[in-house]
C-alpha cells in the first residue's frame, strides 16, 4: 500500500469513528442520544488510535496537516507533503460522507441545526475569535509536542498508539471544551465541505465565517510545538 492510500483510509477511518461518536451523541433517536462530553472524547480517541494500528508502519499515520507540516518543518519528516495533506482532505471528505450515510435517518429527526453542523466540524461554545484562536493554537501544541515527546520514550511494540490515544482524549477532556478541540485542519474541513454539499434537510450553513480559525490556528500551534521540541532536546 502506499503512503497515500495509507493516509486517505486512516483519516478516512478516524472520521468515520471520530465524527460517528458525534452523531450517535447528538442526533435525535439514537442509541446514544445524550450521552455526554465523556463519550465523545472517548469516541475520539480510540478513533485516532484504531488507526494508527493499522496504518502507521505504513505512512506513520500523521492523518493531521499539522503533524505533517510540523514534521517536516524539523526534519523528521522527508515525504511529499502536498501529497500527505491531499490525502488526509480526501479522506477526511469520505469518511464525513459515511457517517451521514450511516446516520441517514436521523438527519430527518433531529431540528437543531446546530447539531446537524457539530457532526461535521467544530465551533466554538462562546464566540470570540481571540480565545477561540488561542483554545486551538494550545491545543495543538500539545497534541504536536506530545506525540514528539512520547517517541523518545523506549516501548514495547503495539504500545505507541494506545499512548497517543491516551493524548488525544486527555487534550479532549482538559483543552476541548473551549472549541470542541478540531486540533487538525483536515478533520475539520473535509467534513465542513461535506455538510455544505451533502442534501441533508434544514442543516443551516456552514460556518464558513470561522472555518478558517481550525485550519490556521493548529497548524501554528503545531509549528511552534516542534520548533519548541527540537530547541529543548
Amino acid at each position: 500500500m502506499s503512503t497515500f492510500m495509507a493516509e486517505l483510509l486512516g483519516t478516512m477511518l478516524l472520521i468515520i469513528l471520530g465524527d460517528g461518536v458525534v452523531a450517535n451523541v447528538v442526533l435525535n433517536k439514537t442509541k446514544g442520544n445524550n450521552s455526554g462530553w465523556i463519550v465523545i472524547t472517548t469516541g475520539w480517541a480510540l478513533a485516532v488510535a484504531i488507526p494508527v494500528f493499522i496504518f502507521g508502519p505504513i505512512s506513520g499515520a500523521h492523518f493531521n496537516p499539522a503533524v505533517t507540516i510540523a514534521l517536516a518543518a524539523i526534519g523528521k519528516f522527508d515525504g511529499s507533503v502536498p501529497s500527505y495533506i491531499a490525502a488526509q482532505m480526501i479522506g477526511a471528505f469520505l469518511g464525513a460522507v459515511v457517517v451521514w450515510l450511516t446516520y441517514l435517518p436521523h438527519w430527518e429527526a433531529t431540528e437543531d441545526k446546530g447539531a446537524k453542523l457539530a457532526v461535521f466540524c467544530t465551533g466554538p461554545a462562546i464566540k470570540s475569535t481571540a480565545a477561540n484562536f488561542i483554545s486551538e493554537f494550545v491545543g495543538t501544541f500539545v497534541l504536536v509536542f506530545g506525540i514528539l515527546g512520547i517517541a523518545n520514550t523506549k516501548m514495547v511494540d503495539g504500545l505507541a498508539p494506545i499512548v497517543v490515544g491516551m493524548l488525544i482524549w486527555v487534550i479532549g477532556l482538559t483543552l476541548g471544551g473551549p472549541t470542541g478541540y478540531a486540533i487538525n485542519p483536515a478533520r475539520d474541513l473535509g467534513p465542513r465541505i461535506a455538510h455544505a454539499v451533502l442534501p441533508i434537510k434544514g442543516k443551516g450553513d456552514s460556518d464558513w465565517g470561522y472555518a478558517w480559525l481550525p485550519v490556521i490556528a493548529p497548524i501554528l500551534g503545531g509549528l511552534v510545538a516542534a520548533l519548541v521540541f527540537k530547541a529543548i532536546f
